[in-house]
């Protein structure tokens, strides 16, 4: 009865955001503003119940993603302001297992923009990258139970980057930023927490510190936001962060976040999304993560795209 009463209220929670994304894709052009908004909000549910007898097997599951982003982008004469925050979070709960997080991002970006030609700007940027929940990996004992291993938290760690340079944008749905001078401080909230001695200075910081600054450094930063078919639209972040004191080129770190999301029908999004990381003071090797996702979505601008 339980499980029933568990499942019927997930569906009653469906029908409920059903109701309320047919009317949550909304486009108000407003001519006269100088300032540009896109919001985005979408929030993915999964749940699955089994009885004891259930032959195929399974494990009841509940779990959810959600997803929030924010551009506000000024533009008069030759001066522009662009900020954006992007935010990603996921979890399930697996019978016997307890909640794990699936996903976990939040970005925060602003830029400064003075136009040097129809394609070039001087910019000033600032951006923010860290998650919001702590994170663990899981393996097993010599009596099979599981081991969870704490391996990072909330602003552990934390990257604050300022950067001076230069943006291309040649299209509207395409930027890239050039940062020949791009400081950059590592926070980690007690780093000890983390030390091991395969890992003796976790994330870069070393152990009774909490920060680590890299002064001279260089930074790229690409964004691409474009529907690239009907009702099909491709997003996409390239990060790309030197340190020019250790230039090596296995010391470049590397991130890329993807996401392809496509409207069924008028009330249903699926996206399929994609994270790869290097980044030589977390590990060695490339670090991958993948989702598949289908649920509600809700939007808002006051503009029209430019195809």
């Amino acid at each position: 009865m339980r499980k029933f009463r568990l499942a019927f209220s997930f569906a009653v929670l469906v029908c409920y955001f059903f109701n309320f994304r047919s009317h949550a894709q909304i486009v108000k052009i407003d001519t006269l503003t100088p300032w540009k908004k896109n919001f985005r909000a979408a929030l993915n549910l999964n749940q699955a119940a089994f009885s004891n007898n259930w032959k195929a097997g399974g494990v009841n599951s509940i779990g959810f993603n959600a997803l929030l982003n924010y551009k506000v982008n000024y533009k008069k004469g030759n001066h522009s302001w662009n900020n954006e925050i992007d935010f990603l979070y996921g979890m399930v709960n697996n019978a016997g297992q307890g909640y794990r997080k699936t996903l976990d991002r939040m970005f925060l970006d602003t830029k400064y923009g003075r136009a040097l030609n129809k394609n070039w700007d001087f910019s000033a940027s600032a951006n923010f990258l860290s998650q919001f929940a702590g994170g663990y990996t899981y393996s097993k004992d010599a009596n099979n139970n599981d081991l969870a291993t704490f391996i990072s938290d909330v602003f552990a760690p934390a990257y604050l980057t300022a950067a001076l340079g230069v943006e291309y944008h040649p299209v509207p749905y395409f930027k890239l930023r050039l940062s020949p001078f791009s400081p950059r401080v590592t926070y980690v909230n007690d780093v000890n927490r983390f030390v091991t001695i395969d890992n003796p200075t976790p994330y870069g910081v070393k152990p009774g510190e909490s920060t680590r600054i890299q002064w001279f450094a260089f930074q790229a930063l690409a964004e691409f936001d474009k529907d690239i078919a009907k009702n099909l639209n491709l997003k996409w972040r390239y990060i790309m962060f030197m340190d020019y004191e250790k230039l090596q080129f296995e010391r470049i770190d590397h991130r890329l976040d993807l996401t392809l999301t496509a409207r069924v029908g008028k009330f249903v999004t699926t996206s399929l999304g994609f994270i790869g990381i290097y980044f030589y003071d977390q590990d060695k090797s490339i670090q991958t993560s993948q989702a598949l996702n289908i649920g509600l979505a809700y939007s808002f601008q006051n503009f029209e795209e430019k195809k």
